[in-house]
């Protein structure tokens, strides 16, 4: 037991050391010489997808994060292949915004051939996307490289579960580098997107061998649920916020977690630890300081196994390395 708490320490120890080593090597004006007009290229580009389809603003923001939480920021989850990060069970068949990113790259590089790597447009889309749903804005320091590598593997290893304990979040997102403040705060994306049914079949009809329904939920909730996810059913999507009729950033999620209204496990589990109830109680307050603390979060998290200077690669096409 003490080895395994020594080396939980040490792979904290670790992330931050790396956080630190690359805090001076990314920068917001990172393209200013090399590629002037890439990231608003990159904004503009993304604001026409999200105007045809908002769902994919909260997809692109996930894309972001399955990326970052597999071998760092390194557009590794973006790379095709039969046992890729994309395979994996938390992203095969439920991510998506491929298509979105591979617009985005071949409109970059017809501007600056073999200059904006793949994960600076993956970190740059994710916070464009959410300024283009009517979200709040970040900055997204820039000079990331791309990865060569993705292994499905890791990514099953590594991207937290919608049905985590918060033990296994918390030390998730602590082997990541990131803090209770930054796994409560990320968290609260999930005030926008969709989920999957099949998510949600335990907590509505086998939580356990004597209660069918998680009584954690809300009773009226986990009726509505019900009539729309029927037992069995592992395709359909429903919104992640079912108290708003209409998909809008704001600090709604944290009402929901206090009130059994949120969709996952994971989500649940942020109130039953007293440091994290606390942040949710911080950011259910009118006015919430939510948004002010997802950016700080976000550029946090974006600096996760960086890849600089001659590490990695430049891709020339998202999909396949060089």
């Amino acid at each position: 037991m003490a080895m395994t708490g020594s080396k939980l320490i040490m792979s904290i120890l670790i992330a931050l050391a790396v956080v630190a080593a690359v805090d001076a090597q990314l920068s917001e004006s990172f393209y200013a010489a090399k590629c002037p007009k890439g990231p608003a290229k990159v904004a503009e580009v993304i604001k026409s997808w999200v105007a045809r389809d908002r769902t994919l603003a909260p997809a692109l923001l996930r894309l972001h994060f399955h990326d970052c939480f597999v071998r760092g920021c390194d557009g590794s989850v973006l790379l095709d292949g039969p046992k890729s990060e994309k395979n994996a069970g938390g992203n095969k068949g439920s991510l998506r915004g491929f298509d979105v990113i591979d617009d985005v790259k071949a409109k970059v590089e017809a501007l600056c051939p073999g200059v904006v790597s793949c994960s600076d447009i993956l970190a740059l889309a994710a916070r464009d996307a959410i300024v283009a749903m009517g979200g709040t804005n970040w900055t997204v320091p820039l000079g990331r490289r791309d990865g060569v590598l993705s292994i499905q593997s890791e990514a099953d290893a590594d991207l937290p579960s919608p049905f985590a304990s918060f033990a296994a979040l918390s030390s998730s997102f602590a082997k990541k580098g990131l803090n209770t403040k930054d796994l409560v705060v990320l968290s609260g994306s999930h005030t926008v997107g969709l989920a999957q049914c099949a998510v949600m079949q335990t907590r509505l009809y086998n939580f356990s061998t004597t209660v069918k329904t998680d009584p954690a939920l809300e009773p009226s909730f986990a009726a509505a649920l019900k009539r729309q996810c029927k037992q069995g059913d592992l395709t359909k999507k429903i919104k992640m916020d079912q108290t708003k009729a209409v998909d809008s950033w704001d600090a709604n999620y944290y009402s929901n977690v206090v009130r059994g209204k949120s969709l996952f496990t994971s989500d649940d589990q942020l109130k039953r630890n007293s440091a994290s109830l606390k942040i949710v109680q911080q950011m259910n307050r009118a006015p919430s300081p939510f948004n002010t603390e997802f950016g700080a979060a976000m550029v946090k998290m974006g600096r996760i196994g960086v890849l600089t200077g001659t590490s990695g690669q430049i891709r020339k096409k998202c999909n396949v390395k060089n």
